[in-house]
């Protein structure tokens, strides 16, 4: 029981002095005058570019946008493509498994009126009458 309470003690120890070092590199993080000072120097030569640097930002955004709504249509016809096929494949899936159908009611027929036997393999033999 005391070896518990000591490592317990010891845990809560370890954990309070990384929170307090945390705390401490945080505060010392937002009350650090140089490293904000970097960050509002580009926001301000940003900002004294001018109109001339907004207008070719705001015509290489109009570029941006009409590339991405061409891209847009691409992928929407290919999509109809797509669409296209599986439907064409669904119908021809559809179709095969009605032939399927209709050959095992045929062999079905068959064995039931004794032309053939089927084994257990699934080779077919003609008995024939």
């Amino acid at each position: 029981m005391r070896k518990q309470v000591i490592a317990l003690f010891a845990a809560m120890l370890i954990t309070g002095f990384i929170a307090m070092s945390m705390v401490v590199i945080g505060a010392n993080a937002m009350t650090n005058q140089n490293g904000t000072a970097a960050a509002n120097s580009i926001a301000t030569a940003a900002s004294a570019a001018g109109s001339t640097a907004s207008s070719s930002a705001s015509s290489d955004q109009a570029a941006q946008i009409a590339q991405l709504q061409a891209q847009i249509a691409q992928y929407q016809a290919r999509e109809q493509q797509y669409q296209a096929a599986l439907s064409s494949d669904n119908t021809q899936l559809t179709q095969a498994a009605s032939e399927v159908q209709m050959i095992q009611q045929l062999l079905a027929y068959l064995q039931n009126h004794g032309l053939i036997q089927i084994d257990s393999q699934g080779q077919i033999t003609v008995t024939g009458r």
